[in-house]
């Protein structure tokens, strides 16, 4: 990595906590055995609570995991100018420090890609992403359905099948944290590194799988952070913004962020299932209970998707669709 002057370091900074945004309890993050029969109810639980939470016995094989860190370590240890070829982010292909196109910046490098057999990836990619991507994809959906299971919701695919539909606009994310030598803690008075910057998903969910390098943290509700304990062995899944729609706020879309670390380098891979842009989200009629008024607008998936993208990462996105209603 370059060399930065301090002042270059700065716009990459985040200022500590106030004293008084400390969690005053530490909560346990979910763990969830997809292999129980209870894990329904502890899935719609962990939505409804905290939006976030860890699978195990996920089935997703251990040789597709392995095969993609090492390729994508590989990648992004080679010269910056042959990463570069797959650049600049258009939105698909390699970026460096810059988030969008609305000023986010963060000390990452990534690699946005399609999330689609067809797509265009770098070398040696092509097969180990489709084998991850399509294995990943398998248990988001089969956690949608026993998600739509608990709520008694038919059919049973009317979360999944918009991320099984040929046109689901679904993208793949690998995410490079290097180190940072001249950034040490100690001497920025609590100033934490900032990775990437708060924010939430905007798709139906996110699926996470990082190496054992720490740096995710979630937004409680008391607007303090919590760092997750990583685990290469889990997956982390996120709720979406428009399954927070579609379930009418019930499930909530968390807030996340990512610090990166001094020392060592974190390298997480991200899948965010999405609905066909023409889709149209709104709460499901089959959730409304009495005279639950709806809280959001209807929208299609290419309405928000394209406001989200015109906005910074830590704006409200989900504000503008929301319904104003009266008391």
């Amino acid at each position: 990595m370059v060399t930065l002057s301090k002042p270059m370091i700065e716009q990459f900074l985040v200022k500590p906590s106030k004293p008084n945004t400390s969690p005053l309890v530490i909560p346990d993050i979910p763990l969830i055995d997809l292999s129980k029969p209870e894990s329904k109810h502890h899935l719609v639980k962990a939505c409804q609570d905290f939006g976030f939470f860890k699978v195990v016995n996920h089935g997703v094989p251990t040789k597709f995991i392995n095969e993609l860190e090492a390729e994508a370590v590989k990648f992004f240890s080679s010269p910056l100018a042959n990463k570069e070829k797959f650049g600049p982010p258009n939105p698909f292909g390699y970026g460096n420090k810059n988030i969008g196109k609305n000023g986010d910046v963060g000390w990452v490098e990534y690699l946005l890609l399609k999330a689609k057999p067809e797509s265009d990836y770098p070398e040696n990619f092509q097969g180990i992403v489709n084998d991850y991507v399509t294995s990943v994809k398998t248990m988001a959906c089969e956690i949608l359905e026993l998600l739509a299971d608990e709520l008694k919701l038919q059919p049973r695919n009317v979360f999944s099948k918009l991320l099984k539909d040929e046109q689901s606009d679904s993208v793949f994310r690998v995410n490079h944290y290097p180190p940072c030598p001249e950034f040490h803690e100690t001497e920025k008075n609590g100033q934490k590194l900032v990775g990437f910057g708060e924010h939430t998903d905007p798709q139906i969910i996110s699926v996470l799988r990082s190496n054992n390098t720490s740096g995710l943290e979630i937004s409680l509700r008391d607007g303090s952070w919590m760092s997750v304990p990583p685990d290469s062995e889990s997956f982390f899944i996120n709720v979406g913004d428009s399954l927070q729609v579609m379930t009418n706020g019930r499930f909530k879309s968390v807030k996340h962020r990512v610090v990166a670390n001094g020392t060592k380098s974190r390298l997480s891979m991200i899948y965010f299932g999405g609905p066909p842009l023409s889709e149209k989200i709104a709460p499901l009629p089959s959730l409304m209970q009495g005279e639950e008024d709806s809280l959001y607008k209807e929208f299609t998936w290419f309405e928000y998707k394209k406001s989200a993208f015109n906005s910074r990462l830590s704006d409200n996105r989900l504000g503008l669709f929301e319904k104003i209603v009266a008391s």
